[in-house]
């Protein structure tokens, strides 16, 4: 314990963010680092626990505790090692991650939580300045070869882990660069894309292969894949948008969330797009849905200098603190209030959307709505009723569907696999082994579990491939988490 009375003499604190007025003027992100006083004093609020939540929050099973001491040390290379042996990425779960360890610290009972994903993200950061991380490249071989379908972090996850066990792996990835939603559905604002290539590139130089532009099941039969690799873990999120199919979905400036994300994060990158382009400046724009995504597309709308921003969710809205039915240390349903929000946006609660209406020439013009009225049960939301002359127009040019995902892309792979699905449209595969219903096949992330979290997607590749590596040599030493283990696969 870095400092037992750090959490009694400081409170939480996070990094300054450059004014919103400054930063919706550009695609680059915006969060400051720490100073090294103000660092060392938000980890040295840690209390290390008797019994840390945290650990028991993060899916990773991070060892908070323990970095955070280091940090508050200054040991540096402490910090990173404790880290990494556990998360592959945390330069990315220190960005984007929702932090649910910080809903399970202790000192959150009566106090601020931890400042933990921030903490993260400077580990990291200050490792590659200091040249901490550096490719593995003295691996024992073990002759196995192992395709990876999907580069987001699911994949990147698996595919990591197995080179590391020796195995040789390939990366398959439709898209023209690795990354999955890291790189087209995360806006460049919360994640450059310069870090996702920093990794890649180090996972090259470590002896993966990545096979961009390249959709199995079309440019690569599974039956190829079947023949040549010994394993194939199938990595490729959950991909199937939500559709609103009310009247009037057919007009032209309804678009799902993804189609305007993907669009802008490729414009940033100076990549040129087939589609027409989906430009909202000047516009009225209502994104329908109050998640994540839905958050993404009113910061890129602030960005492409909207006229106006309304986001809708169709569930009330919910509490800013924890009430009875949200105890600590459960995950609570707050409100959350992002930056993108921050930016400027109105928000509306327990609305649904009733129809498109259009212009008469096929294009958007109007969102007709009502209002709802929620029964709530155990202080939860059970079932709604619209509210009897609710009913009105507002003005709208784009609508954004940002209702979630449904289940993966069943057409091309999958299909051809024949692997079975679950009942929600999912590779069917457990969290026992994460083998399908095919043998050498397995599946990791939210192909597999549905939509979830980067730090579920990464978890779920780390597990995927210690069981593949089980599979393929008999017993796997990937299972441990200290880092130690697995250093008899290095030469």
């Amino acid at each position: 314990m870095g400092k037992p009375t750090g959490f009694l003499e400081f409170t939480r604190e996070l990094p300054a963010k450059r004014p919103a007025a400054e930063r919706v003027n550009d695609y680059k992100e915006f969060i400051e680092k720490f100073t090294d006083e103000k660092l060392n004093q938000q980890s040295g609020r840690c209390m290390n626990c008797g019994i840390p939540f945290c650990h028991n929050g993060c899916p990773l099973g991070n060892v908070i505790p323990e970095f955070n001491d280091a940090v508050y040390r200054k040991n540096w290379q402490d910090a990173y090692e404790i880290l990494s042996s556990t998360n592959n990425f945390p330069e990315f779960t220190g960005r984007i991650c929702p932090a649910p360890c910080e809903t399970a610290c202790v000192l959150g009972i009566n106090q601020p939580a931890i400042t933990i994903e921030e903490i993260e993200r400077h580990i990291i950061e200050i490792a590659f300045e200091k040249g901490y991380v550096q490719p593995q490249k003295q691996i024992s071989r073990t002759g196995k070869k192992i395709a990876v379908v999907g580069s987001g972090p699911a994949g990147l996850a698996a595919a990591a882990q197995l080179n590391v066990a020796g195995h040789s792996v390939t990366v398959f990835e439709r898209d023209d660069l690795p990354g999955g939603l890291l790189r087209y559905g995360i806006p460049d604002f919360k994640l450059e894309k310069w870090v996702i290539d920093r990794r890649v590139k180090l996972m090259e130089e470590e002896g993966i292969t990545f096979k961009n532009n390249t959709n199995v099941g079309v440019d690569v039969t599974v039956n190829d894949l079947v023949r040549e690799y010994q394993a194939i873990v199938l990595a490729g999120g959950s991909t199937i948008p939500r559709d609103l199919p009310i009247p009037g979905r057919d007009q032209k400036g309804v678009y799902f969330a993804m189609e305007f994300l993907k669009q802008q994060n490729k414009r940033v990158a100076n990549i040129p797009t087939k589609e027409e382009d989906i430009i909202v400046t000047g516009k009225h724009v209502v994104v329908i849905g109050g998640g994540d995504t839905g958050s993404d597309c009113v910061g890129t709308s602030n960005r492409q200098k909207a006229k106006s921003i309304t986001q809708f969710e169709l569930l009330p809205k919910p509490p800013a603190e924890r009430n009875d039915q949200m105890p600590w240390p459960t995950y609570p349903m707050l409100l959350k209030t992002t930056s993108s929000h921050e930016e400027g946006c109105d928000r509306k609660w327990a609305v649904a959307t009733k129809e498109f209406i259009g212009d008469g020439k096929g294009n958007l013009k109007a969102l007709k709505l009502v209002d709802l009225e929620w029964k709530i049960v155990d202080g939860r939301p059970a079932s709604f009723v619209e509210v009897a002359g609710s009913e009105r127009e507002i003005p709208c040019d784009y609508a954004f569907l940002a209702m979630g995902f449904v289940h993966p892309q069943h057409e091309g792979a999958i299909n051809q696999l024949e692997v079975e699905l679950d009942e929600r449209g999912n590779v069917k595969a457990t969290e026992k082994n994460y083998q399908t219903s095919i043998a050498k096949i397995f599946a990791a992330g939210d192909v597999r579990r549905g939509q979830s979290l980067v730090v579920w997607a990464i978890k779920e590749g780390r597990d995927c491939a210690q069981k593949v590596d089980e599979f393929l040599m008999g017993q796997s030493l990937l299972e441990t988490a200290d880092g130690d283990a697995i250093s008899r696969y290095l030469v």
